[in-house]
């Protein structure tokens, strides 16, 4: 459908880099429109912006602009304030200097015709109305977890305990059932006032013009065809994805990494890349244990290791500890693990890693970028859950698409060297129990099934890039 004139599209992603990035490959999407002439990011924060956000904006298109608004005062806030209800103060202060870029805009003669924002920006939306702009929201997680949210209101009605108290599992229409422990962090406590927030941002969705979905339609075809059916008070829902960085523009900058090269020595589909994202911390008794499973499953790793955390399911917006997480490790582990295991502190080049020959499998915690990524390039997955949906995002991988091992923790919380492999063994030789050989076959066709399908859908007559062409900003 055309337009009488180009659209400028203003994006607000809520604070974190898992939320920046994928608004960052919409963007990209949305300036090859011919009746998107350009895209402005605002960066809101209760702090200056990271040197990271910084340098993802910086080398994106010209007309792909950035403004930072000045950081929000959030000191009146108590200590014990979780981060959900740190985001919604942070999205409602900025109001005020958001009204301030819009009428900047307009005396620029770039008004904005569209403004989008992610799963927690919904208050923002009360700008958009003043200056009669259109609000979207763009869903960076997959649809089973959207559907939970636009069921939201209704389950906060009808459910009378907390949801971690539910015997029957929560069932939605086109959605792979999820027990109640498992439904995302925010929504496990209701009487704290983050599940406040996340009831609230969720009635507020039925007023967005549209919500896309980074999600396609061969990934969760019952899900998608669920929300596009009527009947539920909601806006169109549109798969657009997969939304991922694929690394391709980094490759002269990261040629030189030590683990690239260590990649390019070993055998195709040999290696397992182990990360749990940039905010997933494990503790130091659960590193200790990883390490000696991965020594035990006798298959070739490739593990990113973050500093310890004191509890078993940490984030990145809970504070980290300065341990150095090499000091975890049991003794002698390096030395005995030389050459088949490559240990790398901190940080490493995902997308590129993901797309290397030589990686066979991914043990992750089901960030749902990172899903994607594993996706696009077909490297099946061990999911390892840890907060926020990622509970919701492994039931989805192992239960109904079938693309993942699940590695289960014991009574304690702690994944046992035994567990790990387990799974590790299963996913990579296909030893183990005697039917996981079997799954681990079966695990790999599905997975390149995936590959084909998100490749299918980004054509120009793809779903996913129809869906896209639909929308009229």
């Amino acid at each position: 459908m055309e337009e009488s004139k180009a659209s400028h599209v203003v994006i607000i992603p809520t604070p974190g880099m898992g939320h920046l990035i994928p608004f960052v490959e919409l963007a990209k999407r949305l300036i090859h429109r011919d009746s998107i002439t350009t895209v402005t990011f605002v960066v809101i924060g209760e702090g200056p912006p990271t040197i990271a956000q910084r340098t993802v904006l910086d080398s994106l298109p010209s007309s792909i602009s950035s403004v930072f608004l000045p950081p929000v005062n959030l000191t009146d806030l108590p200590s014990t304030a979780r981060i959900l209800t740190r985001i919604s103060h942070t999205v409602t202060r900025s109001n005020p200097e958001l009204r301030r870029v819009f009428n900047s805009l307009a005396e620029e003669g770039r008004s904005p015709t569209a403004l989008v924002v992610d799963l927690f920006g919904t208050n923002a939306f009360d700008v958009a109305h003043e200056f009669q702009v259109s609000p979207y929201i763009f869903y960076p997680s997959n649809t089973n977890v959207l559907s939970f949210f636009l069921h939201l209101p209704r389950l906060d009605e009808t459910v009378s305990c907390e949801f971690w108290e539910l015997t029957e599992p929560v069932k939605l229409p086109g959605c792979v059932p999820v027990s109640g422990k498992d439904i995302i962090d925010t929504a496990q406590d209701r009487k704290n006032e983050g599940y406040k927030y996340t009831a609230q941002d969720s009635k507020r969705y039925k007023e967005a013009k549209g919500i896309l979905v980074n999600s396609f339609i061969e990934l969760e075809p019952n899900a998608i065809k669920a929300l596009q059916e009527p009947g539920l008070d909601k806006p169109p829902v549109y798969p657009i994805g997969p939304l991922v960085n694929t690394g391709k523009q980094e490759d002269n900058e990261f040629e030189e990494l030590q683990c690239l090269k260590w990649l390019d020595d070993q055998p195709l589909s040999s290696v397992l890349y182990v990360s749990f994202g940039s905010g997933g911390t494990l503790t130091c008794e659960q590193i200790n244990e990883l390490a000696l499973g991965l020594e035990k499953s006798d298959q070739r790793f490739l593990w990113v290791i973050r500093s310890p955390s004191s509890a078993a399911n940490s984030s990145y917006f809970d504070s980290h500890s300065k341990t150095d997480p090499l000091t975890c490790l049991p003794p002698g582990f390096l030395e005995r693990t030389k050459g088949r295991g490559f240990v790398i502190p901190s940080w490493a080049p995902q997308a590129l890693i993901l797309a290397h020959p030589s990686t066979g499998g991914f043990l992750t915690h089901c960030g749902w970028n990172s899903t994607l990524e594993s996706i696009v390039n077909g490297v099946p997955l061990i999911a390892w859950p840890l907060y926020a949906e990622q509970k919701m995002n492994a039931m989805l991988l192992t239960e109904d698409i079938r693309v993942a091992f699940r590695a289960h923790a014991g009574h304690n919380g702690v994944v046992r060297k035994e567990e790990v492999a387990r799974v590790v063994k299963g996913l990579m030789e296909g030893k183990g129990l005697i039917n996981e050989g079997k799954k681990g076959k079966g695990v790999r066709i599905k997975m390149k099934e995936m590959k084909e399908g998100a490749c299918r859908v980004l054509e120009d007559d793809g779903s996913s890039t129809k869906a896209l062409n639909q929308l009229v900003f």
